[in-house]
């Protein structure tokens, strides 16, 4: 729980109201809930620890109707009125975002503004570059993207663009550009099922070698076609999401964007790589490890990448990707 005070508080002495307040809150909570600043001397924060979700009514509705009541009791009526409350629940329900508006409580992850705000100018380099580099991409490889237009076209029915929701940052749903590599009205449950039981650890190795890693995606999908299995070997499928990076949805480099259904059985670490920086088109897994890699070691590489992130890391995976492609070493 997040109490702001501020413009209760400008209108009586500030100190006295300030510990009033606190000695309130803390009368009306338990001896196991944690209290703090959120902001000091601004913002009172309330953690209420163990709390069951069951009932018919929601724990933040009646925590927030205890709390007001308390307060309304406590407090001259114009104070009482003029303090905001605000109540946020720690995990999310990420499941339920039908809604592309819909992103992550910022209020639970106050470390991510403090770090844009210190990093203002290199990010603003980084979206320089993306929105340059984007451009300039499209333009030269127009009719590279014809030609595979066409191709597509030719070899299978259906759209030459495939649109897949995507979460960027923060869990902000988008639409994921990349062409088309599959056959039409084909079952997705396949691929759901495989990349689930993936990160869950279920998925042992394939009888074709013991030594072999586990990869992140299906090999010998039979719902990919002949042209769609030359593009994702050579990444050109990926090649439409220069639109998603003009658009400002995903940025050149950073972190794959993961697709809903996968993001529902992260486990609480792993959010985290949706939650720092924007997603990419190539980023250091990609260059790095692909999907040779564990998904728990791709999660450590897009961490490693978000904490240590700098323009120079930026341009030395842009500048290793070509050799990745080209290598094409853990493309399915």
């Amino acid at each position: 729980m997040l109490l702001d005070s501020g413009e209760a508080r400008a209108n009586g002495h500030r100190r006295a109201f300030v510990e009033s307040l606190t000695s309130i809150v803390c009368d009306a909570t338990r001896e196991t809930d944690l209290i703090g600043w959120y902001e000091s001397g601004s913002v009172l924060a309330v953690i209420f620890t163990e709390i069951s979700i069951d009932g018919e009514n929601p724990v933040t509705q009646v925590l927030h109707s205890k709390i007001v009541k308390t307060l309304q009791e406590n407090l001259a009526p114009k104070l009482a009125s003029k303090l905001h409350i605000t109540l946020h629940v720690f995990p999310e329900d990420w499941q339920d975002r039908e809604s592309s508006d819909r992103v992550a409580d910022s209020k639970l992850y106050p470390e991510f503004s403090r770090k844009g705000v210190k990093k203002h100018l290199p990010m603003a380099i980084k979206r320089g570059i993306d929105i340059v580099g984007s451009g300039l991409l499209l333009f030269l490889l127009s009719p590279i993207l014809g030609a595979i237009a066409l191709a597509i076209n030719l070899t299978s029915k259906g759209p030459v663009i495939f649109r897949q929701d995507r979460l960027g940052q923060f869990g902000k749903r988008f639409k994921c550009l990349k062409f088309r590599t599959m056959y039409v009205d084909n079952d997705h449950h396949i691929h759901r099922e495989y990349v689930q039981n993936f990160i869950a650890g279920k998925k042992r190795k394939e009888p074709a070698g013991e030594n072999e890693p586990v990869v992140y995606k299906i090999k010998d999908d039979p719902r990919v076609t002949p042209i769609g299995r030359f593009l994702r070997k050579t990444s050109l499928d990926e090649f439409p999401q220069f639109w998603n990076v003009l658009c400002g949805e995903m940025s050149l480099v950073g972190p794959r964007p993961p697709v809903p259904y996968e993001f529902e059985v992260y486990d609480f670490w792993h959010r985290r790589r949706v939650l720092e920086v924007k997603p990419g088109v190539t980023g250091l897994w990609q260059v790095v490890g692909r999907s040779r890699t564990s998904f728990d070691d791709m999660v450590r590489l897009d961490l490693r990448y978000s904490q240590t992130w700098s323009i120079w890391l930026d341009l030395r995976i842009l500048l290793a990707t070509p050799r990745a492609v080209l290598l094409g070493d853990g493309a399915y």
